[in-house]
C-alpha cells in the first residue's frame, strides 16, 4: 500500500474518500466530534443512570409532598364536616312573628307565632307510630250517619271522637235554605198539576184532529214530569221534618274503619264554631296524634285528607297545603289545601306526610276545585280544653 493510500480517511457518515483533514469535505461532518460522540455511547449504563439519579430523587420528593398534603386535607375536612366538631345540639329556627311575617308569608295570614318551648324542627319530633302513616290515618277515622246525613271524625283519645257541628246538628240556616227551596218547588209542582187538570178539560171538549192529538202528548209529557219530580219531593220534605227534630245521641251511628257499628254515648257542641266531641266506648282505638302546639305548615308542604265521600268509606286524597286564611265572618284562622274535600269528608283529619293531625276538614268553595278548608287542631283542643295522648 502507498503513502498516498495510507493517509486516505473515510468519512463514517457519506462513505466519502479524502487525504487527511478534519472534516469531511462531502458532508461537512466533523470527525474528531463524531468520535466524541461515540465514546459517550459506550459508556457504562451505570454512569449515565447516577447521572439522572439527582433528577428522579427530585421527582419522588414532589410526588410525597403531594400524597402528603391530600391526605391531610382529607383528615381536615372530616374532622370539620363529618367528625370531630359537630355541635351536640341543634339550634331551633327563629320564630317568624310580627311584621316579619307577614312579608315572609304570600297568604292573607302569616302562621301562627311559636312559641319558645315549641320550636322544634320536624326531624326532632318522634314518629308518632310505626308502620304507615295513611294506613294509621285510616284506622283513626271513622264514617258518621245521622237523620240529616253523613259526615266523617276521627279518634283523639281512647273515648273522644272530633268532627264537624252541621254533621251531627244541621245548621240552622242551611235548613232554612233547604226549606226556602222545597216550598218554592211544592208550589211549581202544585202549578203544574192544575195546568194539567186544565189541559185535560180543554182536551175532552176538542174534536179529534192533528190539535187535538198534540196537546194529548202534552199532557203525556207533563205527567212523566211530575211522575219523577213527586218521589223526590216527598223524600226531601221527609227529611227535612228529621232534620228539623233534635237529634238525640242515640241516633248518631258510629262505623269504625273494621266494619263494627257503635252508637255516641254523649256529644259536646261547639256554640260558634263547626266543631263537635262525640263520646264513645270503643275497644282498642286508633289514635291521631295532633300536631305540637307552635309547629306550622308551610305553603307547599305535602298533606292528605282522610274522609267517607258520598259514602265511600276510608278515602284518601292527597294535596299541599295553600296558606292560612282568615274566615270572613267568624274572623277565625282556617287552613287552605287543594286535597279533594267532597261532601262527607267533613270532620275527617287533615295530616302531613308523618301521619300528625293539623286541622279538622269543615268546608269547600262553591263552583270551585282544589280550595277546601280545615280547622286548626289546636282550636280543637282549646275549644274543648282536650289533653290529647
Amino acid at each position: 500500500m502507498t503513502e498516498h493510500q495510507q493517509a486516505m480517511t473515510r468519512c463514517p457518515k457519506c462513505n466519502h474518500q479524502q487525504l487527511g483533514k478534519e472534516e469531511c469535505e462531502a458532508c461537512g461532518l466533523l470527525f474528531r466530534r463524531f468520535e466524541r460522540v461515540q465514546d459517550r455511547k459506550l459508556e457504562p449504563t451505570v454512569n449515565r443512570q447516577d447521572d439522572s439519579a439527582p433528577r428522579d430523587t427530585g421527582l419522588r420528593s414532589r410526588l410525597v409532598s403531594a400524597l402528603v398534603l391530600v391526605a391531610l386535607t382529607a383528615s381536615l375536612t372530616y374532622y370539620f364536616v363529618g367528625g370531630g366538631l359537630q355541635p351536640k345540639t341543634t339550634s331551633p329556627p327563629p320564630s317568624v312573628t310580627g311584621p316579619a311575617a307577614e312579608k315572609a308569608a304570600p297568604s292573607p295570614l302569616p302562621p301562627p307565632a311559636r312559641t319558645p318551648q315549641s320550636q322544634s324542627s320536624p326531624a326532632s319530633i318522634p314518629p308518632p307510630f310505626t308502620g304507615s302513616p295513611i294506613e294509621h290515618a285510616k284506622n283513626a277515622t271513622v264514617a258518621i250517619e245521622t237523620p240529616s246525613g253523613k259526615g266523617s271524625g276521627f279518634f283523639i283519645s281512647e273515648t273522644a271522637i272530633v268532627t264537624n257541628k252541621h254533621v251531627v246538628a244541621p245548621d240552622r240556616t242551611h235548613l232554612d235554605e233547604i226549606r226556602q227551596n222545597l216550598t218554592t218547588r211544592r208550589k211549581l209542582i202544585t202549578l203544574e198539576q192544575e195546568k194539567i187538570e186544565e189541559l185535560r178539560r180543554r182536551l175532552a171538549k176538542m174534536e179529534d184532529g192533528p190539535s187535538r192529538r198534540q196537546l194529548s202528548i202534552i199532557i203525556q209529557e207533563g205527567e212523566k214530569q211530575l211522575a219523577r219530580i213527586l218521589p223526590e219531593q216527598r223524600a226531601e220534605e221527609a227529611r227535612l221534618k228529621q232534620m228539623e227534630r233534635p237529634i238525640a245521641t242515640s241516633d248518631i251511628k258510629i262505623f269504625l274503619a273494621d266494619g263494627s257499628e257503635h252508637v255516641a254515648q254523649g256529644s259536646r257542641i261547639s256554640p260558634e264554631r263547626d266543631l263537635a266531641i262525640l263520646s264513645i266506648l270503643s275497644a282498642n282505638p286508633t289514635i291521631l296524634r295532633p300536631a305540637p302546639k307552635g309547629m306550622v305548615l308551610n305553603q307547599g308542604d305535602k298533606v292528605y285528607t282522610v274522609g267517607n265521600p258520598v259514602g265511600l268509606r276510608n278515602t284518601v286524597t292527597a294535596g299541599v297545603f295553600s296558606g292560612y286564611r282568615q274566615h270572613t265572618e267568624t274572623k277565625e284562622v282556617l287552613l287552605q289545601t287543594d286535597a279533594s274535600i267532597n261532601p262527607g269528608n267533613s270532620g275527617g283529619p287533615l295530616i302531613d306526610e308523618r301521619g300528625l293531625v293539623h286541622g279538622v276538614n269543615t268546608m269547600i268553595l262553591r263552583d270551585t276545585q282544589g280550595i277546601g278548608f280545615a280547622i286548626p287542631i289546636q282550636t280543637v283542643i282549646e275549644e274543648f280544653s282536650l289533653n290529647p295522648n
